[in-house]
C-alpha cells in the first residue's frame, strides 16, 4: 500500500513539474514576443572598442585602455565584424 502511495504522488508531482515547465516556456515566449531582452545587460561600449582599433591600436593596447581581457576583445572585433 505505502509503495502505491508514493507511486501516485510522485506522478503527481512530476505532472506538476511539467505544467510548471510549459507556463515557464509561455511566459519566455510572450516576452520576446513583446521585445523583452533577456540576459545580462552589455558593459563594455562597442563604439569606443571600434574606435580605438580603427585609430590603429592592437587588442593588447585597447584591452589594457578599457580594462578588459585580450580575448574579450578579440572576441568583441570578431562580433562587430560579422555584423
Amino acid at each position: 500500500m505505502g509503495k502505491m502511495v508514493v507511486t501516485i504522488l510522485s506522478a503527481v508531482a512530476q505532472a506538476e513539474r511539467q505544467r510548471i515547465f510549459e507556463r515557464t516556456n509561455e511566459g519566455r515566449i510572450d516576452a520576446k514576443f513583446r521585445g523583452v531582452k533577456f540576459g545580462r545587460k552589455r558593459s563594455i561600449d562597442r563604439d569606443e572598442l571600434t574606435s580605438l582599433k580603427q585609430q590603429g591600436f592592437g587588442a593588447t593596447e585597447i584591452a589594457k585602455k578599457m580594462g578588459i581581457g585580450r580575448s574579450t576583445v578579440y572576441k568583441l572585433l570578431n562580433e562587430i565584424s560579422r555584423l
